[in-house]
């Protein structure tokens, strides 16, 4: 029998709780369910050597092996396997660690050459329906719903607000 376990759009690197289909995994594995747990390459399973390591050890401690496709990985009884997923784990944490350094470095360029980040403000139109309703005595998430805004977007234009009438 086969059961897939797939977190999609959910990068590797995030951790066991942000990723429900692997936290399913773990539960299986723990449960005994599993024998062999297949994987298309090492940065599917995480990307810190820490987590991988504890991983695979929860997974054999189980009496399960595990099998990386990309890299030809099988861990049954095979200690030159397990020192080569080791390896991969190093180098899966490490591409991770360049990753959120060219991704620092593309933000803090694109702010010193004064590009606005983050998502578009609220339209003209929209924040003066949500002042128009937030002054009938509406609640913030009635608003927002109204509007189909977040409630924080509702909450930031209440705060304004608040702040035009303390001057």
């Amino acid at each position: 029998m086969t059961e897939v376990f797939e977190d999609r759009g959910i990068s590797g690197g995030k951790g066991r709780g942000d990723r429900p289909a692997f936290d399913r995994l773990h539960t299986a594995i723990t449960r005994g369910e599993i024998d062999v747990v297949m994987s298309w390459s090492v940065d599917r399973l995480g990307r810190s050597l820490q987590d991988l390591v504890m991983f695979l050890n929860e997974v054999h401690d189980q009496g399960a092996d595990l099998f990386i496709h990309q890299q030809g990985i099988n861990t049954v009884n095979s200690p030159s396997s397990r020192m080569l997923f080791q390896l991969l784990s190093v180098f899966a944490e490490f591409e991770r660690g360049i990753i959120k350094n060219r991704i620092h470095a593309g933000l803090e360029r694109a702010k010193a050459q004064g590009q606005k980040l983050g998502r578009p403000g609220l339209s003209d139109y929209k924040i003066n329906r949500i002042k128009k309703h937030l002054k009938t005595g509406a609640s913030v998430r009635g608003v927002a719903k109204l509007v189909n805004v977040s409630t924080g977007s509702v909450s930031k234009v209440k705060r304004a607000m608040a702040m035009e009438m303390a001057k």
